[in-house]
């Protein structure tokens, strides 16, 4: 059984005892401890803490010379050594090749959430939607233009 499938018995097991959900993961994390399903590895310590650093190096941005808000580090997953790694870079300082990487990695993600968000608006209209069905528009183009419009306006 994968870790995410241990994970996902303790909620599990957290709505069995009683617990409704709505609830937040904190509220989970903190009723499994307390009943001792779960309890800190070492790597899952360092993992936690991999994942605040690069939630941290995610959330670093400046102001460029126009005026624009720019995230500084930027992630590629690569293979190297036969091992794929996800490894961050400044792109003040970073290769060109890193941040090509890192752009068409990033836009693989947003279409991987647009086709998510796709998929469960179109199965909540056909499944669980008694009225109109609710739309989604995939071109950006207007907001982009827009958040741009109102930022030269600022």
């Amino acid at each position: 059984m994968s870790y995410n499938e241990q994970l996902q018995r303790i909620v599990k097991k957290y709505e069995d005892a009683g617990n409704p959900l709505p609830a937040t993961a904190h509220d989970i994390a903190l009723w499994a401890i307390e009943q001792g399903l779960w309890e800190p590895q070492r790597s899952t310590v360092v993992d936690r803490c991999a994942e605040e650093i690069a939630r941290a190096m995610r959330e670093e941005h400046i102001t460029d010379p126009q005026g624009r808000r720019v995230r500084v580090k930027h992630v590629a997953t690569v293979e190297r050594n036969g091992r794929q790694a996800a490894f961050w870079a400044d792109m003040r300082t970073a290769p060109r090749e890193h941040m090509e990487i890192a752009f068409q990695q990033r836009r693989q993600q947003i279409v991987g959430d647009c086709r998510q968000l796709k998929w469960d608006v179109d199965s909540y209209n056909q499944n669980h939607n008694a009225g109109e069905d609710l739309q989604m528009v995939f071109d950006f183009t207007l907001d982009l233009e827009e958040i741009e419009a109102l930022a030269a306006i600022a």
